[in-house]
């Protein structure tokens, strides 16, 4: 309740309410609280999906510090693991300004950031000096200067730059926001860059999927994984759906996530896990903990936030490992 009436009123009303310039100042903030790591309080619900064991079963999404900037005091808030990303093999600035919006009133967020990032060997870099309290995901994306039939060599060029860092790695080809990269989840597509790069690493390879997939093309898509040694999925990335929106940014171009994925990001999940066996990781419209148990309900092994983090503030975390605890 503090956080909501205090500390989040205060943090959407800076910067003249521009959400990124406020999520870069949380993120600044975030970093100088690292020495917080020692204090880690998430070793409380453990389990073990895909060969990696997670001190417990909510993780922070990626995208929201996608440089790996303020990675050891996430764990100090609780979380069982953390997914850095979308990182590319050129370092990008991303799409033009401005392109974060909060729809208060609808608890959701609309981005069309376009894998902003520094490059997996600043990354790298970054990494190499910086110890851990929590198991690693790194999502990897294609660099938008890379033409799409290019796009498997772009992609692996990031995973040898990162292949000692991660305890696992996250293909995402379904972020709406760099031209063509929804096109990777088509089958040929998707085979050949899930062959290629789980040739180039013996840590699990998830594949993160979008929500607008009709069930033909998740099934095309899980069939893929099964046949090329993928260890999971991760449902859902964000959409591109604005039914049932109120708020004025609702026509902003962009992913669309929040409460409003919710139903269909749990529907995915009970698709994936009732026509397969593969592990999924639930991600889209999680701000309750009883939002986290209808996920897992529907099959989840592990949950990931970021918007309801936004929304809820580090309670929510806590929250959510009680109710699965």
């Amino acid at each position: 309740m503090v956080y909501k009436q205090v500390v989040r009123r205060a943090l959407f009303g800076m910067h003249g309410g521009d959400a990124e310039r406020v999520h870069e100042t949380t993120l600044n903030v975030m970093a100088k609280l690292s020495p917080l790591a020692k204090f880690a309080r998430n070793q409380n619900n453990p389990r073990t999906v895909f060969g990696v064991r997670f001190p417990n079963p909510v993780g922070l999404a990626a995208g929201l510090d996608k440089d790996g900037r303020a990675l050891p005091a996430w764990a100090a808030l609780g979380f069982g693991f953390v997914e850095v990303g979308t990182v590319t093999w050129h370092a990008q600035p991303g799409n033009p300004k401005p392109r974060l919006f909060r729809l208060r009133e609808d608890e959701a967020i609309i981005n069309r950031m376009g894998f902003n990032n520094a490059g997996a060997q600043a990354l790298a870099e970054k990494l190499d000096r910086t110890t851990l309290k929590a198991p690693l995901g790194i999502s990897l994306g294609k660099s938008k200067i890379t033409p799409v039939e290019d796009a498997v060599q772009d992609y692996l060029n990031s995973l040898n730059a990162l292949k000692n860092h991660g305890d696992y790695y996250a293909i995402n080809v379904s972020s709406p926001n760099t031209p063509g990269l929804r096109s990777l989840q088509d089958k040929g597509a998707l085979t050949e860059l899930v062959q290629e790069l789980t040739k180039a690493t013996t840590k699990p390879m998830l594949v993160k999927i979008a929500p607008d997939l009709t069930d033909d093309a998740v099934e095309e898509v899980i069939q893929v994984c099964l046949d090329n040694g993928i260890k999971g999925l991760i449902a859902t990335n964000t959409t591109l759906g604005r039914e049932g929106l109120s708020s004025a940014h609702k026509t902003e171009a962009g992913g669309l996530s929040g409460k409003p994925l919710a139903q269909r990001a749990n529907d995915v999940v009970q698709f994936i896990t009732k026509n397969s066996e593969l592990p999924v990781i639930g991600v889209g419209g999680i701000a309750t903990a009883d939002d986290a148990k209808r996920m897992i309900d529907a099959g989840a092994s592990l949950v990931q936030i970021y918007t309801g983090f936004i929304y809820e503030g580090p309670g929510l975390v806590s929250r959510i490992n009680r109710a699965l605890r």
